[in-house]
């Protein structure tokens, strides 16, 4: 069975990984599954996963997506002050906020459910509900880049802190359909878990090689990356 055809059969959940500027391949991915109509029933996510899933979930097509990421400068989000993290996140959410059709992560067309790393615990929360620009930014407040988020009365930092897979809120008896963004982070060992793509039943993964590498500085390699992304995810869907 190819991947298309796995995924046309029945409802599947799409998950995809955190990897710091990796929200342009993602969005490439899906901008594939959404032009063959292969559309997840429900999404989940870590950082720029849960960007771009809750951008999606809330009705955002990907190429409303494609067009904001594409015109995306690093003044829009720069926005430095004194707390734990170099910037404040205020403009980073209001871009979220810009690009989602909801204004509650609930009300999303799709569930959706992203990880979250709390401060309390020291563990990662799912998140399922709350104001959708502070459940999203939360998952993707990388640590020392973004000051924690505060989602109902606790802080938060980036879900890739230990559930790098976005994994967490799937379900037992749910098909997946997973991205992972394969790491080139120097501060991650070479035999790091977080690098290994995560085994279960009823899945199939899809690791692209090569995708170039987006960081604040390098914004115009988004392109690239989405291109990139979006031709290896057409080759994969004939291939089992």
């Amino acid at each position: 069975m190819t991947l298309r055809e796995w995924l046309a059969a029945e409802p599947f959940t799409l998950s995809m990984s955190s990897g710091f500027f990796s929200f342009f391949a993602h969005a490439g991915m899906l901008s594939v599954l959404e032009s063959e109509d292969l559309l997840p029933a429900k999404v989940t996510g870590s950082s720029a996963g849960a960007l771009v899933g809750g951008c999606w979930a809330s009705g955002c097509s990907v190429e409303e997506l494609k067009s904001r990421l594409f015109s995306l400068t690093k003044e829009d989000f720069w926005d430095p002050g004194l707390g734990f993290g170099l910037l404040k996140g205020r403009k980073f959410r209001e871009i979220v906020s810009d690009v989602c059709k909801v204004d509650k992560l609930e009300q999303c067309r799709v569930p959706a459910a992203f990880s979250a790393f709390d401060l309390a615990s020291l563990d990662t929360h799912v998140l399922t509900v709350g104001a959708i620009q502070n459940v999203i930014s939360a998952s993707c407040a990388f640590p020392l880049l973004f000051q924690p988020v505060c989602v109902d009365n606790r802080y938060y930092l980036d879900g890739g802190i230990k559930d790098r897979a976005g994994l967490k809120g799937v379900g037992e008896q749910e098909r997946v359909f997973y991205h992972h963004i394969v790491s080139r982070s120097p501060w991650r060992r070479k035999n790091s878990a977080a690098l290994t793509i995560p085994s279960r039943n009823n899945m199939k993964s899809l690791a692209i090689n090569g995708i170039p590498r987006v960081g604040p500085n390098d914004l115009e390699q988004g392109k690239a990356a989405f291109k990139f992304a979006r031709e290896q995810t057409r080759q994969a869907l004939d291939k089992d």
